[in-house]
């Protein structure tokens, strides 16, 4: 497992589809629509109950697909995300222990900041990209002026974003979205087209 292979694929997809149910087997099902769907990049929130076996089963299952842990807020939580397979982890906020247990063990993390001052520290401490977060509290304006700034940082927009408008966010700076209920809302057939709408989109 390698950090840098896994940010390469969150940037080629484009979109981290974030999966919070209420049971690891909803979490199993709703990733397993996802990806079958075709969506490359799946993150497993740890408010599901039971989480770890969510991303252990989604990665025995669809080897091909970059599953992650998300909503991770100590070192302990990262060590059982990474044992059961996720190559990468979000946190909504900059947690060091984090970012340490994290690296420690190879898997990409990305912290969640707003302000200038809190994304740059998550930097220094070695994020590998910074979620932005919650974004739809701050628009796509805002990201387009904090990205003129920070340059060099790779954002993901987190919080409110949709299908509909995953594309302004990317054309704004990000290097890639995270997309929650938006996507994960409703039966399989509607994952299905969720799914295809938000793919065209980003192709364009």
């Amino acid at each position: 497992m390698h950090r840098w292979s896994t940010c390469a694929a969150i940037a080629e997809a484009r979109c981290i589809a974030i999966v919070r149910a209420g049971s690891a087997d909803e979490a199993i099902s709703l990733g397993g629509a996802l990806a079958e769907a075709g969506i490359a990049v799946v993150e497993v929130a740890y408010t599901t109950p039971n989480a770890a076996i969510a991303v252990a089963s989604l990665c025995s299952a669809y080897p091909a697909v970059t599953v992650g842990a998300g909503t991770i807020l100590d070192a302990a939580a990262a060590y059982t995300a990474v044992e059961a397979g996720a190559r990468f982890l979000v946190s909504p906020v900059v947690a060091e222990e984090v970012l340490r247990a994290g690296h420690r063990y190879g898997a990409a993390v990305i912290p969640g900041a707003c302000t200038p001052t809190e994304i740059q520290t998550a930097m220094e401490l070695g994020a590998d990209a910074v979620k932005l977060f919650p974004a739809s509290a701050f628009g796509t304006g805002y990201l387009r002026a904090i990205a003129t700034a920070l340059p060099q940082v790779p954002f993901v927009p987190t919080g409110g974003v949709t299908v509909e408008n995953a594309r302004s966010w990317l054309d704004a700076g990000a290097v890639a979205v995270g997309i929650g209920g938006g996507l994960t809302a409703g039966t399989p057939a509607h994952i299905r087209d969720g799914a295809a709408r938000l793919l065209a989109e980003l192709a364009t």
